[in-house]
């Protein structure tokens, strides 16, 4: 699997998503990582529209790092099912990556019909920091 047979973003993004999107691997496009959530989330899920963005620059991270990522995935797997059994269904792709490289994981599950009713992502709130916000002597 290549950066380049990875799908175009066909979907109109805002704010975070937009500046996650533009800093996605960087230059190279999108890193290791971000390839492998990509085909374990295509293969597990056959989404009608899936997008992985590498949201590590806004938690401190280096562009690149692939710490943090955030996915897009619109499939007919997700009928019927409440966010809560959409987001196991994702987790369940990624169980490998989650028990390792990924610290984090923002989850957009969406069925094709609300997808083709609302295309857009909501507003992403900024990262607090972590250690910006420990008290000394409090974890």
């Amino acid at each position: 699997l290549t950066a380049r047979s990875l799908p175009a973003a066909p979907l109109r993004m805002q704010g975070p998503f937009l500046a996650a999107a533009r800093g996605a691997g960087g230059a190279m496009g999108p890193g290791p990582l971000a390839r492998t959530v990509h085909a374990k989330l295509a293969a597990a899920l056959q989404p009608t529209h899936l997008q992985v963005l590498d949201d590590s620059p806004r938690h401190g991270g280096p562009p690149g790092a692939e710490t943090h990522l955030a996915v897009v995935v619109v499939s007919a797997c997700f009928a019927g099912l409440p966010p809560l059994q959409r987001h196991r269904l994702v987790h369940a792709a990624l169980r490998t990556e989650l028990a390792g490289p990924l610290h984090a994981l923002a989850i957009l599950a969406r069925t094709p019909q609300q997808w083709e009713r609302d295309p857009h992502l909501p507003p992403r709130p900024p990262c607090l920091g972590g250690s910006k916000h420990h008290v000394a002597g409090k974890p």
